[in-house]
């Protein structure tokens, strides 16, 4: 996950609508099982779908009362703790 890619995807939810992501992440699931598909365009579409969803919490965060700076900071530190744990 890249927190700026992250960052920027709250951006655009702000400006715009969440369900275009929502979608966006529908159709990236649909393409995952299209014939053909190599494995390396399978990690780009796994990376894409990744910061897409950590887009959404942190969006979720910030609906909440979360000042953006901070639910971005701790979506990064509960990914890297659940990735040293």
């Amino acid at each position: 996950m890249r927190l700026p890619i992250i960052k920027h995807v709250v951006e655009f939810i702000e400006k715009n609508d969440e369900d275009y992501v929502v979608e966006s992440m529908d159709l990236l699931e649909d393409l995952i099982e299209a014939k053909g598909i190599k494995d390396e365009e399978l990690e780009v579409i796994g990376e894409l779908l990744s910061n897409l969803s950590g887009a959404l919490e942190v969006h979720k965060d910030v609906k909440s009362g979360t000042p953006k700076k901070e639910a971005l900071n701790g979506f990064m530190q509960r990914v890297m703790g659940s990735i040293d744990s």
